[in-house]
């Protein structure tokens, strides 16, 4: 098998006399050894807590989340000017700087506005993106939150990308109430759909009819069982860092894909940014999974690997917008944004304190008050 992907070529076989391009051989070299790697790790791997549709696959998605994060510490090594470069060797329309596009030039709330808005391709986008965090997540109290963070993260980011500048209603009725709840919806109703669905496995030999074995091939691509999550962020002071460490870290995946297409000049629509939101659903899936289980599981002692790669990955491209951001966002944030997440951050220090030191303690004291004295 490793022989073949070796040997395997994305263009025909040459001529004997005719050399074949640098960047058709480069190409395939880097693929047949991307590829030589996963079959690796689809073979060596430990398997993750999924099963469905087979461990397999889910320790590919590890081989290419190991093969992700080794460009990215490449990448780092690099500057700026070479790393456009990098990009612009892969695909040659790349390497030129991008045409600035606001959303907040025309706010007023006329039909004509919000349907160019609407019919814009990245609403469809918007939709699918927030069913996909919710079949991450599987929790609705979790997934509004996330979604109006990060609407609060695009006003408080303006400043520095102009794409973030949208209208009032663009933030808060396209997207929060119609887009994300939307996507939001679906995706619970799907969690629902799975956690009380029925689940009876029988072997295809099992099977007496052909309807019936092709019913049992396509449920081999839904899960073998289903998992609630409850994050019950009040509940326990490890919870509600692990809740606000994983809502950080999607928020900052997030931001991450839109100062990366600004400072390496990729468009939006470009297969590599496609490719890599499409990565990162893949990692999400058994990376907070795993999250989960090192949270609700007493006899889980460490966070599996899926999720220590994809901290590791979101970890590293922070490093990267840091080390070229360096004087592409010059302006300086307002003073109304430092004092928000001034407060912010105070508070979201100050409840862990009242939560689950001070009130215990109060109901400790109240105890001791009531009980007899010898």
């Amino acid at each position: 098998m490793i022989a073949r992907v070796l040997t395997c070529r994305g263009t025909p076989t040459p001529p004997p006399n005719v050399h074949p391009p640098p960047r058709c051989m480069v190409y395939s070299g880097m693929v047949a050894s991307i590829g030589a790697f996963c079959v690796f790790g689809m073979l060596q791997f430990r398997d993750s807590l999924l099963l469905r549709p087979h461990p397999a696959l889910w320790r590919v998605v590890l081989s290419v989340g190991v093969v992700y994060q080794l460009f990215l510490v490449f990448l780092l090594f690099q500057n700026k000017h070479d790393a456009r470069l990098l990009f612009k060797f892969i695909d040659p329309s790349l390497g030129v700087p991008l045409p600035e596009k606001s959303y907040g030039d025309a706010c007023e709330l006329t039909r004509v506005n919000m349907m160019d808005q609407v019919w814009d391709v990245f609403v469809l986008a918007h939709a699918l993106g927030w069913f996909c965090k919710a079949i991450i997540l599987r929790d609705y109290t979790f997934c509004w939150i996330l979604s109006i963070m990060f609407e609060v993260m695009e006003y408080s980011l303006t400043h520095q990308l102009n794409n973030f500048n949208e209208c009032w209603w663009d933030h808060w009725i396209l997207d929060v109430l119609i887009c994300n709840w939307l996507g939001l919806y679906l995706g619970v109703k799907t969690c629902e759909y799975f956690e009380m669905k029925q689940y009876s496995w029988q072997g295809l030999a099992e099977i007496p009819t052909l309807k019936g074995k092709m019913k049992r091939t396509m449920q081999q691509f839904t899960p073998r069982s289903w998992t609630k999550f409850k994050w019950d962020s009040t509940k326990s002071f490890k919870s509600y860092c692990t809740v606000i460490f994983i809502l950080t870290m999607f928020l900052i995946c997030e931001l991450n894909a839109f100062y990366l297409k600004s400072i390496l000049w990729l468009p939006s629509a470009h297969p590599i940014n496609i490719a890599r939101i499409f990565a990162y659903f893949m990692f999400g899936i058994p990376g907070v999974r795993e999250a989960y289980q090192y949270l609700h599981d007493a006899n889980c002692k460490r966070i599996g690997p899926q999720a220590w790669l994809l901290i590791g990955s979101i970890a590293t491209e922070v490093l990267i917008v840091f080390k070229f951001g360096q004087g592409e966002f010059p302006n300086p944030a307002p003073a109304s944004v430092i004092y928000f997440w001034a407060t912010f951050l105070t508070l979201l220090t100050v409840y862990p304190i009242y939560q689950f030191y001070w009130i215990p303690k109060q109901r400790e004291s109240n105890v001791k008050r009531k009980l007899p004295v010898d």
